[in-house]
């Protein structure tokens, strides 16, 4: 299950830090410091949701 939740969160992570990045250029936070942190807070939220998903994926099986 560890593999199946490393391999979803390379997909979940970019598609949240992404996210997060253009939520915070849409605020107008326009400087390196706001889209750093935004891409690391996505980074890191994706390490429970791709767990979950691989959780669930795994008991489908």
């Amino acid at each position: 299950m560890i593999w199946l939740m490393v391999i979803l969160h390379v997909f979940i992570g970019s598609t949240l830090a992404g996210s997060f990045v253009i939520a915070a250029l849409a605020m107008g936070y326009d400087t390196l410091t706001p889209i750093l942190i935004t891409a690391a807070a996505g980074f890191v939220v994706a390490f429970p949701v791709s767990w979950i998903v691989a959780k669930q994926l795994y008991q489908a099986r």
